[in-house]
């Protein structure tokens, strides 16, 4: 007969049964298809917009009538054709994702940042706070973000900074408002009184207490709006107001450059079309699928 488990082995069998990383990973993207595929997709981008530089076997902005005929169609020497320049799009389209992946990344990073300290400013204080935080995101949303844009990008210098932070103002409310939303839902638990009851600051007790419990809905509202703000980049770059240039160009400056000829060259309008689909339902998908991970309520109701 097996020897009985003693109290004290009981949980370190536990513990060694529990299963690693990789085996819960792959038990996720078994139950979340869609969104396994998604995320491989989003790393393979990431990987290519830092190593394009390298990937790119010609340079962007190289003009070249005999190496490259002008209007190619996809072949085996240009897989993606040459535009209306003489330039190869497989290589534009590589060092593309790294200005369209880019601002799309920092302007999350600066959405999510501003919007989740207004969320968490909102749902902890209520009252007046929560009131002029509430009414400047009204005032935000109650511009069409694209004509917002243009508008600030008409007032201050187009760079790199002042584009991705122009793009973070149109996405920080939604950030704000879900993030304030959770944080209402959890001010007045226990945890909250207790920590208050032993001393704790209003900033400690945010950045200790709330900042951890809001974290999910911040991460699943962040993954999906790194497609949004790739997709405003390209807009913003098809109209150009972007901080793309022949020898850093981005798919939505691809898009604008070769307007003139889509109908005798389909390639030109397809690919860096496809190119920001991809992205955009790759970021959105993947965010979803987050989205079903992360929060207990969907997961139990599943």
């Amino acid at each position: 007969m097996a020897s009985a488990i003693t109290a004290k082995e009981l949980p370190v069998q536990i513990l060694r049964s529990r299963p690693g990383i990789g085996r819960r990973l792959w038990r996720i993207a078994r139950a979340k298809p869609v969104g396994a595929v998604a995320a491989v997709i989003c790393i393979l981008l990431v990987v290519v917009a830092v190593l394009a530089p390298w990937l790119a076997p010609q340079a962007p902005d190289a003009v070249d009538p005999i190496k490259n005929p002008r209007l190619l169609a996809p072949s085996l020497s240009h897989p993606l054709g040459t535009d209306n320049l003489f330039r190869d799009m497989y290589s534009r389209i590589l060092v593309g994702s790294r200005i369209s992946l880019g601002i799309g990344f920092a302007a999350v990073f600066f959405g999510t940042v501003f919007g989740t300290a207004l969320g968490i400013l909102s749902g902890y204080f209520g009252g007046k706070v929560d009131l002029v935080s509430s009414r400047l995101m009204d005032i935000v949303l109650g511009f069409p973000p694209l004509v917002l844009l243009v508008f600030i990008l008409s007032v201050f210098e187009r760079n790199f900074l002042n584009v991705s932070l122009a793009i973070a103002i149109i996405i920080t409310p939604t950030t704000a408002r879900i993030v304030r939303g959770a944080s209402l839902s959890i001010r007045n638990l226990q945890y909250i009184e207790a920590a208050h009851s032993i001393g704790s600051t209003s900033l400690r007790t945010m950045a200790r207490h709330v900042l951890p419990n809001v974290l999910a809905p911040i991460i699943i509202i962040a993954s999906i709006q790194v497609g949004n703000a790739i997709l405003a980049e390209a807009a913003l770059s098809f109209l150009s107001l972007g901080v793309a240039t022949e020898a850093q160009p981005s798919w939505g400056k691809m898009l604008q450059d070769t307007r003139a000829v889509w109908e005798q060259a389909w390639w030109t309008a397809v690919i860096p079309g496809l190119a920001i689909s991809i992205a955009v339902l790759s970021f959105n998908l993947f965010g979803d699928a987050l989205r079903d991970i992360l929060d207990p309520r969907l997961r139990q109701s599943s």
